[in-house]
Formats: C-alpha cells, sequence, structure tokens
C-alpha cells in the first residue's frame, strides 16, 4: 500500500483558504469575463450560478472525501477509498487522469499566467500609457509573435510557483494563500469601486444581469457547466490532494460551499469590474480571450491613472493565477514526494521544469506554429492548433470523465459506513443533499455535457 501522508493544515481556517486559493484564479477573472461576453450575458451568469451549486459544489466534496480518507497523494488515492470499500484498485484512474488532466491545464495556464505578468511591467513601465486601440493591438500582436519573450515571462511565472511551492504546505502554500486572499480581495474592490465611478454602469449591468432566458441556448449551457468544472478544478485531482490534509473532524460540505461561494462572489466583483469599462469605451464585450490582454488594455491605455489602474489589475490577475498554478501542480509534487520519496525541493523542482517545458508547445502555438494542426486527419480537431488540442482534451474528455467517476463512486459504490463515517460532521440535511446530488444530478449534467462537446 502506498505511503500514509500525515501533513494537515494547521487550522480549518487555513483548510478553506487553501482551498479557495487552489480554485479562485484566472477562471474567474480572465475566463469568466468573455465567456460572459461571447454567450448571452445574463443568460450565461444564471446558468454558471446552478452549476456551480448543483454540480460542481457536490463534486467538490466527493474529492475532499477521497483524499482525507486516503491521505494518500491523489493517483492513489480513490484505489485506497475503493479497496476499503470490497472495490477494485483500479478506481485509482480518478486520480491519475486527474493529475494529468491538471498538469495539461497548468502547462498552458501558466502561459497565460506568464503573458499577464508581462502586462504587469507594460503597465508599470508606462509602455502601454497614451497608446491608441491599433498601437494596443499592435502590441498585442508583437507579444504573441515572439515564442522567446512568453517562453521567458512564462519562466519568470514557473519559477515564482515553483519557488512558493518548495516552502511546502505550511510555508509555502498556506501562506501564500493567506496573503494572497486579503490583496486579492481589495485589489479587486479598489478597480471595481473605480468602475462604478467611471464606467457605464446602467449598460453593463444590463447586460450581465437583465434576465434573458431567450438566450439560453445548449451552447450557452455548456459553456456555462464547463467554466464551473474550470473554475472550481473539478476533476483536476487538485482537490483530492487539498482534502488529503484536511483535518478529521472538519466539515467537508462547508468548504466546498465557500469555494462556490467565493468563485461566484470574485465572479461577480470581476464583471462589475470589466463590463462598465468595457461600454464607456466602446469595446466589444464579446472580443473573446484578448478581452483583457487587448480590449482591457485600451482601456487602461486611454483612461486617466490607467498606469496605476492597469498595473493594479495585472497584477491582480498574477495574484489571482499563483495559488492554482501551485494546488494544479499539488497532485505531482505529491505522488513524486510519497511514491518516489522525493524530497519537497526535488519534487517541485520537477514539477515545474516539466510543465514549463510542456508549455512550449503552447507557447509555440501561438506564433511558429500557428499553422500547424496536429490531429487534423480527426474532423474534430481539424483547425485545432497543439495548444486547442491540449485544452479540449483535458477540459472536454479527462475533466467530465473524472467528475463521472467520482460522482458514481462516492455516490452508489462506496461502503455506507465509509461516506457516514466522513460526512458525520455535517448536518444530517447537508449530507443527505450531497449524496443525492452525485447520484442523481451530477451524473446526468455531466452525461449531457460530455456527448454535447464531443458531437
Amino acid at each position: 500500500m502506498p505511503t500514509t501522508s500525515t501533513t494537515v493544515w494547521s487550522s480549518r481556517l487555513a483548510f478553506y483558504l487553501a482551498t479557495v486559493g487552489g480554485a479562485v484564479g484566472l477562471g474567474s477573472i480572465w475566463r469568466l469575463p468573455y465567456l460572459v461576453g461571447s454567450n448571452g450575458g445574463s443568460a450565461f451568469i444564471f446558468v454558471f450560478v446552478i452549476a456551480c451549486l448543483m454540480i460542481a459544489t457536490p463534486l467538490l466534496v466527493a474529492e475532499f472525501l477521497i483524499g482525507r480518507r486516503a491521505r494518500v497523494s491523489p493517483p492513489e488515492a480513490a484505489g485506497v477509498v475503493a479497496h476499503e470499500s470490497g472495490l477494485s484498485t483500479r478506481w485509482n484512474a480518478i486520480g491519475i487522469l486527474g493529475t494529468i488532466a491538471a498538469f495539461a491545464i497548468i502547462s498552458y495556464y501558466t502561459v497565460v499566467a506568464g503573458w499577464v505578468l508581462a502586462y504587469t511591467w507594460k503597465c508599470a513601465s508606462g509602455a502601454l500609457v497614451g497608446i491608441t486601440r491599433p498601437e494596443v493591438a499592435s502590441v498585442w500582436r508583437g507579444f504573441l509573435a515572439n515564442p522567446l519573450q512568453i517562453a521567458a515571462w512564462h519562466l519568470a511565472f514557473v519559477c515564482l510557483v515553483a519557488v512558493i511551492s518548495a516552502r511546502g504546505v505550511g510555508r509555502g502554500i498556506e501562506m501564500a494563500t493567506k496573503v494572497r486572499a486579503p490583496v486579492l480581495l481589495i485589489l479587486l474592490l479598489v478597480l471595481m469601486a473605480y468602475a462604478m465611478v467611471n464606467g457605464d454602469v446602467r449598460q453593463g449591468l444590463h447586460f450581465a444581469f437583465a434576465p434573458n432566458f431567450a438566450a439560453i441556448t445548449p451552447q450557452v449551457v455548456l459553456a456555462a457547466v464547463g467554466q464551473a468544472f474550470y473554475a472550481t478544478g473539478v476533476g483536476m485531482a487538485m482537490m483530492i490532494a487539498m482534502g488529503s490534509y484536511a483535518p478529521r473532524g472538519s466539515s467537508l460540505v462547508r468548504p466546498a460551499l465557500v469555494i462556490s461561494g467565493s468563485i461566484l462572489l470574485v465572479s461577480l466583483l470581476a464583471t462589475l469590474t470589466i463590463f462598465p469599462l468595457v461600454f464607456h469605451y466602446g469595446m466589444n464585450p464579446a472580443a473573446g480571450a484578448e478581452l483583457v490582454f487587448d480590449v482591457l488594455a485600451t482601456v487602461f491605455a486611454q483612461m486617466p491613472g490607467g498606469r496605476v489602474f492597469g498595473t493594479l489589475f495585472f497584477l491582480l490577475l498574477v495574484f489571482a493565477a499563483l495559488t492554482p498554478s501551485m494546488a494544479g501542480l499539488e497532485p505531482l509534487i505529491a505522488w513524486l514526494q510519497q511514491r518516489r520519496m522525493f524530497t519537497r525541493g526535488r519534487a517541485v523542482a520537477i514539477a515545474a521544469a516539466a510543465a514549463w517545458v510542456s508549455g512550449l508547445g503552447s507557447v509555440l502555438s501561438f506564433n511558429r506554429w500557428s499553422g500547424w494542426h496536429p490531429l487534423s486527419a480527426l474532423p474534430m480537431f481539424r483547425d485545432k492548433t497543439f495548444y486547442d488540442i491540449v485544452d479540449f482534451v483535458s477540459s472536454n474528455v479527462m475533466l467530465p470523465i473524472g467528475a463521472m467517476a467520482t460522482s458514481l463512486l462516492v455516490g452508489w459504490l462506496l461502503s455506507r459506513k465509509i461516506v457516514a463515517d466522513e460526512l458525520s460532521d455535517e448536518t444530517a440535511t447537508a449530507a443527505r443533499i450531497s449524496i443525492w446530488l452525485l447520484r442523481y444530478v451530477c451524473p446526468i449534467a455531466i452525461a449531457i455535457v460530455a456527448i454535447s462537446a464531443l458531437w
């Protein structure tokens, strides 16, 4: 049997902060606004809220349960818990698939975080001050066209993650989350206040929150549920890793609700910050992934005090990307420590180096390899670059499969005694609702999303 971990969070608050820090990141501040803008505004937000509460939250509870019960690295955790219930250890496929998916996502997530780090410097140095929209777009295109520059900023961000993570759970991850949470909230509130005073609040709020149920299409539902998975980290095994450090006698439902609530809060603040400014300056809310790096960079270039507020905004994104990146690498780090008996520092160095090397494929997808479509022989992947393939397979194939397996294992197959033991600190109502959602709502919703994504 694998070695059991004895490392635990120093307190329940530390556990909450770490799990929130692992989930709330670029998915809520960079990815969500452009998905809202591209998918009907309020229609997307409505479905996203439901998906976070009714699908992602119970799945988070299930992943915490597996992690805490097993107390081993994610690739082996589900197998240990399944074996205790008289089931096959092959259920460790949940953690293996999640670890691979998390690593694949982190390989390009840290590339985007490198862009954020670069734009923090561009704003702070005054490189974007007073320039026109075409000039901002030219800066963005020039940046994407330079693989050496992108790779260097990618390396800088990965090194920052590695330095903090190498300090361990208590002195590294836990300390980072304690600092990051209030700083993130303060920066976001400052920027939101500026947007409320200087932006087009009426049009921004109408776009994001005015009821528009007619705009809820299958595509909007798929995008919103997918974003709920992406934002919470469901299926990436990192919450199994976080759960393995959770103290006995603590609630699992409460931190899951805290994660979903925090994601919804940060998403709300990001929406209130971005869309009033976008409409005030006549930008396109459906601009896509470049909403931050092109559209909002234009806003910061033209607005009074844009150098300061632009720097604050991109610094906010750096903080937002930091702890999710550490959490995404943690399943691999934990496996290297427990299975290969590596020191924490060596395991972090190997995981970080592998993430940077793997990320080079995504770096090149925006320039040298932009015309290369590795799987063009398959109709589904005909026009997809290396980056597109990694994103699609990890987000739309691996995560749903892992989430489905998790809901079936915990909802239906695990010994009721094990589930009852791990949920003994919950109210009877909270435990019943969690299991009911895992048994019926999650599998059906995941199956619909997976089938629709593949077709």
